[in-house]
């Protein structure tokens, strides 16, 4: 059986150190949030750029919630995002009873930019790019439409730890970026988890506070909060696989360079990589007609493979009061990629045999 991902095998190879973080913390009682929580933030925050500071919370979806609510977005505000993501953007967005405004995204996955421009009103308070797949989105493009429209801009970042988009990494462009560290990611946690990076330290200070109920200090709430803070054992995992992220992310382009080699075929459609960005390949999404007979091909000979995501986010029946609901044909590159778009494993410890595999039946089965 080839997995599309094997945490097992990415465990294996650092259970010395993990085992003893996780007891360290366990020996000093540091569960919720506490100075392992505080070691990573310093540490991720570091990673990602010299200036600026890194705010732990409960998942990537509160990370993108929390940072909604302290920049001041709430009801009648209106927010941009891609149509072809995960679903949790959208969800932080209707959390603050804004209204989510969607741009259909190109072949590359990634936010159309040339159409952001068409769908800013009065209204319009931030962008939400999303670095889909482990790809940053044409970032500069859309800081200067923002500077230009008074916008603020919230980089979604919950599948691209450590990729670069010109120099810099993604999350630290924009007023903030938002990570998730959910099991699966290329940094992920032992549970969940996730955060913000941010040089405003108005922005930091007010999530903070929301993390924790409002707190000012200790039993001092200063407004109506949240209970999203991380656990310190995610912390503490956190800060030793973050010293391998660079590494793995090396050996997951390793096995997509394998991959765009071995699938070269006029039938397949590999994924779009830019010279100006690294893409760190937490997914790699090829496009295929026929794509589910492919798949339960790949599934009966012990090939693990997903779809990300099967379903736009205008075609989702908890989209249905909004006004984009079902629209196909104002999206329509999302919508033709949902039945097209396979996910292949990839992840740093796999086998170049599986990958060779992997090539070979979606060869066969495509002839």
């Amino acid at each position: 059986m080839i997995k599309f991902l094997s945490l097992k095998d990415q465990y294996n190879s650092i259970r010395v150190e993990i085992e003893e973080a996780i007891r360290n913390v366990i020996n000093d009682c540091a569960f919720s949030g506490g100075k392992y929580v505080e070691k990573f933030e310093h540490e991720f925050s570091s990673y990602l750029s010299e200036n600026g500071e890194y705010v732990c919370c409960s998942s990537g979806t509160s990370a993108l919630h929390l940072t909604l609510i302290a920049i001041g977005i709430g009801k009648d505000d209106e927010v941009i995002m891609p149509s072809h993501t995960f679903f949790a953007t959208v969800e932080a967005i209707a959390y603050t009873g804004a209204k989510p405004v969607l741009i259909d995204c190109c072949e590359d996955y990634l936010i159309d930019t040339s159409m952001i421009e068409s769908k800013i009103n009065p209204k319009t308070k931030a962008i939400i790019p999303v670095h889909l797949y482990g790809q940053p989105a044409n970032m500069d493009e859309i800081m200067h439409i923002a500077e230009r429209r008074n916008l603020i801009v919230i980089e979604d970042s919950c599948q691209a730890h450590g990729a670069i988009y010109r120099g810099k990494k993604a999350g630290t462009i924009g007023h903030a970026g938002c990570f998730s560290f959910y099991p699966g990611k290329n940094l992920g946690a032992y549970g969940e988890g996730g955060g913000i990076f941010t040089k405003d330290p108005d922005i930091a200070r007010k999530i903070r506070m929301l993390r924790s109920h409002g707190e000012k200090a200790r039993y001092q709430h200063q407004f109506i909060g949240y209970n999203e803070r991380m656990d310190g054992i995610q912390g503490a995992v956190l800060s030793v696989k973050l010293r391998y992220l660079d590494e793995w992310n090396k050996k997951r382009n390793e096995i997509a360079d394998l991959y765009r080699k071995y699938l070269c075929n006029d039938r397949i459609k590999l994924p779009e990589k830019h010279d100006d960005r690294t893409h760190v390949y937490h997914l790699f999404v090829i496009q295929i007609d026929g794509r589910n007979e492919l798949m339960n091909t790949l599934k009966r000979n012990d090939i693990d493979c997903a779809i990300h995501y099967p379903k736009a986010i205008h075609q989702h029946e908890a989209m249905k009061h909004y006004d984009f609901f079902m629209k196909d044909n104002d999206y329509p590159v999302s919508s033709r990629l949902v039945d097209r778009i396979l996910s292949l494993p990839i992840y740093a410890e796999m086998k170049i045999s599986d990958v060779e595999q992997v090539s070979e039946q979606i060869l066969k089965a495509i002839q």
